[in-house]
């Protein structure tokens, strides 16, 4: 695992603060990009920017910020003690509807044989303007 803490009970995966990760805006809320809570990983909303530098990638290519989300999940997932087939759910968030067929697509190659459950939503904006797609899930670990 990465860096991670016990608070509650529960392992927080990744830490961190938003002062950090969003300094333009006036916030200070004590977050984190996974939490174990028994047998069930719950993922935060991901976005396509590196975990590590927070640098945004693939910016205005909607193909590249899918593969950085999927990649995100899936190290997340691993960080946190899971595997691609504990998904058992996935709730995402496009900027644009002709994004669906590219986010899908990518989503449908990384955890092809899953069959995890899946809402998809079309929103006005995400927290960042250059940000087309965020994917949150939630694992299961038998």
């Amino acid at each position: 695992m990465s860096d991670s803490i016990v608070v509650g009970g529960h392992t927080r995966i990744r830490p961190f603060n938003t002062a950090d990760t969003y300094p333009e805006q006036d916030l200070s809320n004590d977050l984190c990009q996974a939490v174990v809570a028994g047998n069930t990983v719950y993922v935060r909303g991901q976005v396509a920017q590196d975990l590590d530098s927070r640098e945004n990638a693939a910016v205005g290519d909607i193909d590249g910020q899918a593969r950085k989300v999927a990649d995100n999940i899936l190290l997340l997932l691993q960080e946190s003690g899971a595997a691609p087939e504990h998904l058992v759910s996935a709730t995402i968030y496009l900027t644009d509807i002709r994004y669906r067929e590219a986010v899908y697509r990518e989503l449908g190659e990384r955890f092809k044989g899953v069959y995890y459950v899946s809402t998809g939503l079309v929103v006005t904006a995400l927290a960042r303007p250059e940000w087309l797609v965020e994917v949150a899930v939630t694992a299961v670990i038998p």
